[in-house]
């Protein structure tokens, strides 16, 4: 009688992918979803009015953002609330004219933060601030040349062709 001895039943060294492919995905699932909130600033919900004249925001114009946590965010990038005072005093310390600091903030934030906000800034080197809010849905302003985005085009100069 002859017995077979197998060399192939050893223990083989391969790695099981299929677990790092699942956390792979996981993980690039996560950063879909997290890097676009990021990307986009803070996340405010400005109070909502009727008869608001529409502003677009301009690189020069400086926005503080103040969420509804109360965190402050300078242009879009969030700022330890300590540092408010030392950043609008860089910002503003060397204007001569245009000391204009608009302020958004989210619609449910106590208003004694925002008026801390708004003389933080008073004593920094800002002069005007400007609330900036957001049209109610559904409704559009009875002054027509506030409409800006749904205005009527205007009629040519001249008189007739």
């Amino acid at each position: 009688m002859s017995m077979s001895t197998g060399s192939g039943g050893g223990v083989k060294a391969q790695p099981n992918v299929t677990p790092m492919i699942d956390v792979m995905l996981v993980l690039l699932i996560i950063f879909m979803l997290v890097i676009p909130a990021i990307t986009a600033g803070f996340q405010a919900i400005p109070p909502t009015g009727v008869n608001l004249k529409p502003h677009p925001e301009e690189d020069v114009d400086q926005v503080l953002g103040i969420d509804a946590n109360g965190q402050y965010y300078l242009n879009k990038k969030a700022i330890p609330n300590a540092e408010l005072p030392q950043r609008l005093k860089a910002i503003f310390e060397n204007r001569t004219e245009d000391k204009l600091l608009y302020v958004k903030a989210h619609k449910d934030l106590q208003y004694g933060k925002v008026l801390d906000a708004l003389d933080i800034a008073a004593h920094n080197n800002v002069t005007v601030t400007g609330m900036i809010t957001d049209q109610r849905p559904g409704t559009v302003s009875a002054v027509q040349t506030d409409n800006l985005f749904n205005a009527p085009p205007a009629a040519p100069a001249g008189g007739k062709p």
